[in-house]
């Protein structure tokens, strides 16, 4: 009889952040030869989400089977001065093998406070709040979490409700500095093509009128029309319909080009389904949010909608909602002409699992727009700490 290989564990801890859940790791945490960017690291978070799944379950993992909840997180201590942890995420795909390293979760970004804390990277207060500089190493961004206390512990219950989260719990406020990239930063400007709105020839569909920005992601703008929608579906509309899917990932992928990630949109299909995210937005409009919460137009400022990894997803992405308070606050972009124009300093939107409140503070410095920070708040709370168990051959499976 064939031996087979054993089982061995891998200390982790299971995490909600925002409307996210993910597995959390140290460095230390990983096997010597996962520690490192490249193959070896991606097989070991294939096998523990349960990646390829040909099925589209992630039975054999701890993926949940949708973009929301394959993916992956390390975070060390800071390489840099002015900032305590590292934040490093993986996107996996769930029937392909790849995990995309290109862009942030801002919704596990509300997680890493907590998990820093708890895993003793972070020395934090006894009661109060907890002030941790994480700097996010996929988009070399820095970001600050603001995490309650109390008795020498994070306070992961409480009141604050999040729409697209069943149970509330304890507030997290986070600030994306400087979210928009600049001339000489590592992600290009802010507006990669120089334009407020670009026409995209996306073959096959046509001229695409889009907004391509680079704040808390890489993020595609359409209107809603564009894609002949509303504004106000939910995902049983747009994730049936393989036909939209298409055309949406057509936009999206060639749209990426546009920005120049990519040589080809083929690649960008690929190679990059994380990052950029494509958006669409629309005029407020009344519907039924998933959870049976009946919105009305006076309840938002405008309708947003984001596909992540292709498919709709079931609320807002966390770096969506920082890029969609980047371009609500720059008049000329597409999302401030949705709104009406000229500048918005805080908006609602509407996504399909309720509203959300974000903002931006941004000013315009010799005729091109700088945007200092956007703000947000989420919530975070262990699911689970301890191990995670893989076959001792997962470096060989892939």
């Amino acid at each position: 009889m064939t031996k087979q290989a054993s089982q061995i564990g891998i200390r982790a801890t299971y995490m909600r952040g925002g409307t996210s859940k993910g597995v959390f790791f140290t460095p230390d945490d990983l096997p010597a030869s996962a520690r490192q960017p490249g193959a070896a690291r991606d097989a070991l978070m294939l096998r523990v989400t349960g990646s390829p799944d040909p099925y589209g379950k992630q039975i054999d993992g701890m993926g949940g089977a949708t973009s929301s909840t394959s993916k992956v997180v390390i975070v060390g201590q800071s390489s840099h001065p002015d900032c305590d942890v590292d934040y490093l995420f993986g996107a996996v795909a769930i029937e392909s093998p790849v995990v995309d390293w290109s862009g942030n979760c801002g919704n596990l970004t509300s997680a890493v406070g907590p998990f820093a804390i708890e895993r003793g990277l972070v020395t934090a207060p006894e009661n109060g709040v907890a002030v941790v500089r994480i700097w996010q190493a996929n988009i070399q961004k820095k970001i600050i979490a603001h995490v309650p206390m109390s008795d020498g512990q994070v306070q992961e219950t409480g009141d604050f409700e999040l729409d697209g989260v069943t149970f509330p719990a304890a507030e997290i406020k986070l600030e994306f500095l400087d979210p928009g990239a600049d001339e000489d930063g590592e992600g290009g400007a802010m507006f990669p093509t120089g334009n407020m709105i670009d026409k995209v020839d996306v073959p096959g569909v046509g001229v695409v009128e889009a907004t391509l920005i680079n704040a808390g992601n890489p993020t595609i703008f359409v209107d809603a029309v564009t894609l002949g929608l509303s504004g106000s579906e939910l995902q049983p509309r747009v994730n049936t319909d393989a036909e939209l899917l298409a055309k949406a990932e057509a936009i999206r992928a060639n749209a990426t080009v546009a920005m120049g990630l990519v040589a080809t949109a083929a690649e960008a299909t690929e190679k990059r389904p994380h990052t950029p995210k494509l958006a669409f937005v629309a005029q407020p409009t009344g519907y039924t949010a998933s959870s049976g919460k009946a919105l009305s137009s006076d309840d938002m400022d405008l309708c947003a909608r984001i596909f992540s990894m292709g498919k709709l997803h079931h609320a807002m992405t966390g770096t969506g909602a920082v890029a969609i308070a980047v371009a609500a606050a720059i008049p000329g972009t597409l999302v401030s002409r949705v709104l009406g124009g000229g500048r918005h300093d805080e908006i609602r939107f509407g996504h399909p699992s309720g509203t959300l409140k974000v903002g931006a503070d941004a000013a315009e410095q010799d005729g091109s727009w700088a945007v200092t920070k956007a703000l947000m708040s989420r919530s975070a709370r262990r699911l689970m700490d301890g191990q995670v168990f893989v076959p001792s051959n997962w470096s060989s499976e892939q």
